[in-house]
């Protein structure tokens, strides 16, 4: 079917038509991109990006980070139930994909599988940037599919004018019957300012579309809160920050077996299901195997202008946690992950020099890793990794030139396993050609190295959230990403575009190859390969503001991953989606928004992976603004799956046993003041 294969085609006809409505420009607000690393607005990028914030957050938000993004072109969520879902980009997740809290990595467990949480609060955050592919070298080369920054506020970055200033939401919604809210307010005076904010949510089971029954053991309870405090003078601020994150959700489609070796063969037979006597502590939600997760967190956040003759700006980011997770079956914990990381960066942004301006800067990350129990299939590691790294740009008339450079060491040593080392050299070149008033051309040339990771090189074992064994190996090296990239721009005027195509050609690319071998009890045997893969695709996304009140615009993407040689597909790669959604403003303080968009059925296969149907998917929302006695006010309605659609994720390792959530609508208001 052609329009499976070329989802944007529309969309790009559309955009290159002249439009009569172009005659009337329309100024956007300038949104600059902090993890750009020169503070760009994303219509002066090489690659694509898009920030989320504001009214638009508020309205996507969902309990989880990948499902809050997954409404922006080439971006899909891994979706393991609704506690656990990571953002995937471009076909690529995992360690590929960079999430960070205002520039240091979360720090959680959650690239080691699928069904682990990531520990970044959608509720909590101010505004959400996405970077997609791997020209953006300051966070590490192995962020070959992308960055996601998600900025906040715990801690101040100025005083409040009047002295202090909060804000407060309320939600539910009618699916899982979810109650969540947050609170935060930040207070100062003179040189000093402190923040406090909070998080409960309770969400039970969610409903299954087109059935009476709930998706057992699809609860996700959370609460968090943050401390912060700074010293914020004429020239910059320093502040620190204490947080702490509990979280409990069902493991969805866990399927606990007893696995065991004979030499270098595995075999996993009959279920080793605990009793349920009186002796053990039930969850209130189920037998269902949960996960019990507590995240301790420190932050150290700088800023300074002209600290050093020659540099404009330097950039302090130091973030520690300590981080336990608990699987627990039957009332006992089965699992026990700890997770101890230091993640530091420090950035020097320098005046020009010779017409080039750029930031220079080092990392340095400590992370120390254990399992232990019945599923610890990854000895206890501990990595160091280190990295420098240099970005500069060069303006001249409607150009722009960008070049980066990044260099990084790692080091594993491994309990009872041999001790690796490895280093990779990352580079990009990257131009935008602003061709006309409102009209630029990104173009980017990327190399990019990523250096396995501890589980990829020592995983040895069962896991049961994925029903696998799976089998490292010590002599992996490292992949090497070769991307080229070509976005056209629209940025201004009544219709507005982008639209970007990619091909990225990784060798040594390494993944989870099932074996073939049926070992029993439900698992399948995986085992930690390379192989010279190539991902290809498109995306975009079309607005025509039709009249003042009314605006349409397409959106779609493609994505295609095949190992070479004859090596097949690679697992897990997004099915093709086309949508259309239409902004209406009905009153100064009224505006709605429809949204439907079709994903295709997915039979572009790796070995012993099942295809997935297509699906329709229609969405809704309206919201009221105004303001009483100096407090802003947004009421909103919002409704997912309006047609109560059977959908699976392609993305997530329990597709075949778990539906995505049916028909749900969400009530909430939140309050400024």
């Amino acid at each position: 079917m052609k329009l499976k294969r070329h989802p944007l085609a529309w969309a790009i006809s559309l955009a290159l038509v002249p439009a009569a409505w172009a005659a009337e420009p329309v100024e956007l607000q300038s949104v600059v991109v902090s993890a750009s690393g020169l503070a760009k607005q994303s219509h002066e990028m090489t690659t694509p990006a898009a920030v989320m914030e504001g009214d638009e957050l508020v309205l996507r938000r969902e309990a989880t980070l990948g499902e809050t993004l997954e409404s922006l072109p080439g971006v899909r969520s891994s979706s393991f139930g609704a506690g656990a879902a990571r953002p995937v980009i471009r076909g690529l997740d995992g360690a590929r994909v960079k999430v960070l809290s205002d520039g240091v990595e979360l720090l959680d467990a959650s690239t080691i599988s699928p069904d682990h949480a990531v520990t970044s609060e959608p509720l909590l955050a101010e505004r959400i940037e996405v970077l997609k592919g791997p020209a953006t070298l300051l966070y590490g080369g192995g962020a070959i599919g992308g960055v996601v920054n998600v900025i906040d506020k715990k801690i101040p970055t100025r005083v409040p004018e009047k002295g202090y200033e909060g804000e407060l939401e309320l939600r539910t919604n009618s699916v899982a019957n979810e109650g969540a809210g947050m609170f935060g307010i930040t207070a100062g005076s003179g040189n000093f300012a402190v923040r406090a904010e909070g998080t409960k949510r309770q969400a039970d089971p969610y409903e299954i579309p087109g059935s009476p029954d709930k998706q057992e053991g699809s609860y996700n309870d959370t609460d968090s809160f943050n401390l912060g405090a700074s010293f914020i003078g004429e020239r910059g601020y320093i502040g620190a920050a204490y947080g702490e994150q509990n979280n409990r959700y069902g493991l969805l489609a866990h399927e606990h077996a007893d696995c065991h070796t004979h030499g270098s063969d595995w075999h996993c037979g009959g279920h080793d299901d605990h009793d349920d006597d009186d002796d053990h502590d039930h969850d209130e939600h189920g037998s269902v195997p949960y996960v019990d997760m507590r995240q301790k967190r420190w932050d150290l956040r700088g800023e300074l202008s002209e600290p050093l003759p020659g540099f404009e700006l330097a950039r302090l980011r130091i973030g520690h946690s300590d981080y336990q997770h608990k699987e627990i079956e039957g009332g006992e914990v089965g699992t026990r992950f700890n997770n101890d990381v230091t993640d530091a960066r420090l950035e020097l942004t320098h005046q020009l020099l010779f017409g080039w301006r750029g930031v220079v800067g080092a990392q340095t990350l400590r992370r120390d890793f254990e399992a232990l129990g019945e599923e610890a299939y990854v000895p206890q590691t501990l990595t160091r990794n280190h990295g420098l790294f240099l970005l500069e740009e060069y303006t001249a008339g409607a150009w722009r030139y960008e070049l980066g450079l990044r260099h990084e060491w790692q080091d594993i040593d491994a309990d009872g396993r041999p001790d690796t080392d490895h280093s990779g050299t990352s580079m990009s070149a990257g131009a935008v050609w602003t061709f006309a008033p409102q009209y630029s051309l990104g173009f980017s040339l990327t190399r990019s190295q990523r250096l396995p990771s501890a589980e990829e090189l020592y995983a040895s074992g069962p896991h049961a959230a994925t029903r696998t064994v799976e089998l490292g190996n010590v002599d992996l090296e490292e992949e090497t990403s070769h991307n080229a990239e070509i976005t056209l721009r629209k940025f201004a005027g009544r219709t507005t575009f982008s639209l970007s195509v990619f091909r990225n050609e990784v060798d040594d690319f390494i993944y989870a190859a099932d074996t073939g071998n049926d070992i029993g009890g439900g698992y399948r045997e995986i085992e930690y390969r390379q192989q010279d893969a190539v991902l290809t695709g498109a995306e975009g996304e079309v607005r025509f503001q039709v009249t003042d009140a009314t605006a349409f615009t397409l959106f779609g993407d493609h994505v295609r991953g095949k190992l070479r040689d004859g090596g097949g597909d690679l697992p897990r790669i997004p099915a093709d989606r086309l949508g259309v959604r239409v902004d209406q403003s009905f009153t100064p303080a009224l505006n709605g928004q429809l949204e439907f968009y079709r994903v295709q059925r997915q039979d572009e296969l790796a070995d012993y992976e099942s295809e997935t149907g297509g699906y329709n998917m229609l969405g809704a929302s309206l919201g009221y603004s105004g303001s009483l006695n100096q407090t802003d006010y947004l009421l909103y309605l919002k409704a997912n799956n309006l047609l109560d659609e059977k959908a699976r994720q392609h993305t997530s390792f329990i597709k075949d046993e778990v539906l995505l959530p049916g028909r749900n609508l969400t009530v909430g208001v939140r309050l400024a003041f």
